[in-house]
């Protein structure tokens, strides 16, 4: 029991130092994380179906050279390729914007640097160190939470474009 305390000591003392910005720094992460896990899901379980589907409705077609053929071929493939990129934006626009976040925080908490400089005594170096730490922190919260996601964007971006190479491949003329 001591150990989650303790546990929840240091979180609720991580949120109180990190105020309302870090909030909303959680709060775009999470969504980050529910549309990369969605899409992990959806890459490994969801498309594969799909992909079966288009490809046992390509070769039930009788024709496969006419120009009206490849037309509904580029159909089948465009409609996968939007399945397989699905959110992928999304998940960008929130790792650009989760440092602009931190930013904002920074921004904030030097607005609290000030204050404090202009209602404190300036020779209290050590309440000044700890407001300047408060106000980069916020940053670096930013730029951590966006990083998270870097990676895993690249990897989902990579298997979708895979995955869609693979369909034009299979879906060739009889």
């Amino acid at each position: 029991m001591y150990f989650i305390d303790s546990i929840w000591i240091s979180l609720r003392s991580f949120f109180e130092l990190g105020g309302p910005v870090l909030f909303l720094i959680l709060i775009a992460t999470i969504i980050m994380w529910t549309f990369i896990i969605e899409r992990f899901w959806f890459l490994s379980k969801g498309l594969p179906q799909e992909m079966a589907r288009v490809k046992d409705e390509w070769e039930a077609r009788s024709d496969t050279d006419s120009w009206y053929a490849q037309a509904i071929r580029s159909l089948l493939i465009s409609q996968i390729s939007v399945q397989a990129r699905k959110f992928l934006p999304i998940i960008k626009t929130i790792m650009a914007l989760l440092p602009l976040l931190g930013l904002f925080g920074t921004v904030f908490g030097m607005i609290k640097v000030f204050e404090v400089m202009a209602c404190q005594v300036i020779g209290n170096a050590g309440l000044l160190a700890g407001v300047f730490s408060q106000a980069s922190f916020w940053s670096m919260v930013g730029l951590v939470a966006a990083l998270s996601g870097l990676y895993i964007s690249v990897q989902l971006e990579r298997r979708a474009n895979r995955a869609v190479a693979r369909l034009e491949d299979a879906l060739t003329r009889h």
